[in-house]
């Protein structure tokens, strides 16, 4: 039900019929997510392979999964999952073939799973470990410590951290936090974050306050150490900035306050170690695709340690002396390894054209390990001896699949300005590619946040009934380094909704699929590419999945973490900006036309983007569409913006977009 709702945008007039949906705990809006979820439960339900579905997922879910080790004194640390356990656990063993036993087990913490283990960190001294809870999928954490050698839990519980570090210094620990919100924790806007120091064995409200801004309450923070205990390093950034501050505070003299490396907010950087009274920090000031510099604080100066490369820097990691930079080519990793002088030595061979992460360690291991995964390439475990420069498999995936299935090309096609996008595209061999074959594609194009390959088994029952998968690599992300986030940000958004459209007709264009068979997805901000994209070009598309997305772009800023997207988005306090907003907002521009399938998903306790903005779009698009499509809204309970989803949820939501998804297309392999 709509009512008359409107605000005023600089003269503009705006109408907001679904703004009684802002009020999520209300009692109208829960029994309207009733009455919703009850109306898309009833559709799915009538889908004949429903059931052979969930099967089909829960199979391809069903194998052990491992997280890289990482050490602490003498025992390794891992999370481990047997395949269909809600959490994974932490283990730790004596020694690399050690036998493994439980150290912490999530799925002990609650009966349905819901709680899940976000961050771990081990004091300098191998003492204890912390870790940081999040309930129900909330971005609020919990904060515990156990004593490594007897696993005892400490009675330590920190409350109202959130995005937050924990960082060691001899006794205790450096870490973010709120004021307690006493309204709407999962709505109530989160400015003013606050720097503690926190003592093992004491209570919270003793900890000790190191840092706050009074004056600018939308700034925000991030505290670390390095592992030689001699510096505070402070990162903040404020709202509608790209970049971010670098200060530090020498340790033996805290009193003294915070020194700035940097004050400026038109670049990003952040510090990678220290070592010989040195400071490495990356930064892609004057270098769009970063490079690495040396700086001395003794003298102030610094000089280009590594310098910028044809290729985006992705990540850098020192260990054993050595810089271990991870470079993106073409949005794929490479990884080269420089000594302190920036001479370098070697490249670490990968398996495939593929991604990396980990590289865990700390500057004084003589061995790092790190997993490769790729569309087709299960992750898998490797270790690098440092010294012989040689890698190994550590830890083999048990997923079961036979790579040579399957092939996957990278593509470059022209967008609307003709500039040349990546795309990735993986299908079966053999399969003939006549238009007719059901494609999903996906995309996100924002934030400096770059799409690379990962394996992902959920795709494979689409690849294995003669579907094709699609990543575009859109302007937005961080691909090609600063230049092209910049061209998909602020008043350069709509290259990001072409770049989706082009990707669309070149694969509809080169016979991959048809718009009949054509289904797009994204999630977050790549729900907002989706509702934009069925927005400006419905009839380009058979299936719209809007994943968790930020679907009001006037009103963003008013809840959470909301306004720190300024910095990508605009704000509406600036009337061009506004009127930017205004002309793309999937919420707003919703028309009397006909629209695809659209299933929407959200989560009652997403409180990153919080559900309203689902709501008020799903109310919206249900009541403009005319044609005959559903358009559903799939509103999960107990979860939040998706990290730490439990295996069970997983597979209910997966089983259900689909199942939505195959119907839809006229996939019948069921």
């Amino acid at each position: 039900m709509n009512e008359e709702h409107t605000d005023t945008y600089f003269g503009t007039k705006v109408s907001d019929p679904y703004n009684w949906l802002e009020e999520m705990q209300s009692d109208r809006v829960i029994e309207w997510i009733k009455t919703e979820n009850k109306i898309t439960e009833n559709y799915l339900s009538r889908i004949p392979f429903r059931k052979k579905m969930m099967e089909a997922v829960t199979d391809v879910l069903n194998y052990e999964r491992y997280s890289a080790p990482f050490k602490s004194g003498k025992y390794y640390f891992f999370f481990k999952n047997e395949g269909l356990q809600n959490q994974s656990i932490l283990y730790r063993q004596e020694g690399q073939d050690g036998n493994p036993e439980v150290f912490l087990d999530p799925n002990t913490l609650s009966d349905d799973g819901t709680v899940s283990i976000e961050n771990t960190k081990v004091s300098w001294d191998d003492k204890y470990l912390a870790y940081t809870i999040n309930r129900a999928g909330s971005d609020w954490e919990e904060i515990y410590i156990i004593d490594i050698e007897t696993k005892e839990q400490l009675s330590d519980r920190l409350d109202w951290a959130k995005f937050s570090g924990i960082d060691w210094l001899d006794d205790g620990f450096y870490y973010n936090r709120y004021d307690e919100v006493l309204t709407d924790k999962l709505k109530e806007i989160n400015l003013s974050p606050k720097i503690y120091f926190h003592k093992t064995g004491t209570r919270q409200s003793e900890d000790k306050l190191i840092y706050e801004d009074k004056d600018q309450p939308d700034r925000s923070f991030i505290n670390f150490t390095t592992e030689d205990r001699q510096y505070l390093f402070m990162m903040s950034w404020k709202k509608g900035s790209i970049g971010n501050t670098i200060h530090y505070q020498e340790l033996s003299k805290s009193e003294s306050g915070f020194t700035p490396i940097t004050e400026e907010y038109d670049h990003q950087c952040g510090v990678i170690e220290t070592e010989d009274n040195a400071i490495y920090i990356r930064t892609n000031k004057n270098a769009p695709k970063e490079k690495i510099i040396k700086f001395t604080p003794s003298t102030g100066d610094s000089i280009d340690l590594i310098p910028e490369s044809e290729f985006v820097i992705n990540d850098v990691n020192f260990i054993d002396g050595k810089f271990f930079v991870q470079y993106l080519k073409d949005a794929c990793d490479v990884v080269y390894v420089f000594d302190t002088n920036g001479n370098f030595l070697n490249e670490i061979d990968l398996p495939a054209k593929g991604s990396v992460t980990g590289f865990s360690g700390r500057k004084s291991s003589k061995e790092l390990f790190y997993i490769f995964t790729s569309f087709t390439y299960p992750p898998e475990i490797f270790k690098y001896e440092i010294e012989n420069r040689s890698s190994s498999v550590f830890r083999e995936s048990n997923f079961k699949i036979d790579p040579e299935k399957y092939e996957t090309h990278q593509l470059f096609y022209p967008s609307k300005d003709g500039t040349l996008i990546p795309m990735f595209v993986v299908h079966k061999k053999g399969i003939e590619l006549n238009g007719s074959n059901p494609l999903l594609l996906q995309g996100y194009g924002g934030f400096n946040i770059s799409q690379t390959p990962e394996f992902s088994p959920i795709k494979l029952i689409l690849l294995d009934n003669g579907g094709v998968f699609a990543l575009a690599c859109l302007r937005g992300g961080g691909e090609y380094g600063k230049e092209w986030h910049r061209a998909g940000m602020k008043l350069n958004k709509q290259n990001v909704f072409d770049d989706f459209i082009c990707a669309a007709e070149y694969l509809i264009r080169e016979k991959y699929t048809s718009s009949e068979k054509l289904a797009i997805r994204g999630g977050s901000n790549g729900g907002l590419l989706i509702g934009a994209v069925l927005n400006q070009r419905p009839e380009l598309f058979k299936v719209g999945l809007p994943d968790v997305g930020v679907m009001d772009m006037l009103k963003f800023h008013k809840y959470t973490i909301g306004w720190s997207w300024v910095s990508d988005y605009g704000s509406i306090d600036d009337e061009i900006h506004f009127r930017n907003l205004y002309l793309y907002s999937p919420l707003h521009n919703i028309k009397a036309q006909d629209y695809p399938a659209v299933l929407i998903s959200t989560s009652d306790h997403d409180d990153r983007v919080v559900p309203l903005h689902s709501y008020k779009y799903a109310a919206t698009l249900q009541e403009k569409n005319t044609s005959e499509n559903p358009i559903l809204i799939r509103v999960d309970t107990d979860a939040g913006h998706g990290a730490g989803k439990p295996i069970s949820k997983a597979i209910e939501e997966q089983t259900d977009v689909m199942s939505f998804v195959f119907y839809n297309l006229g996939i019948t392999a069921f």
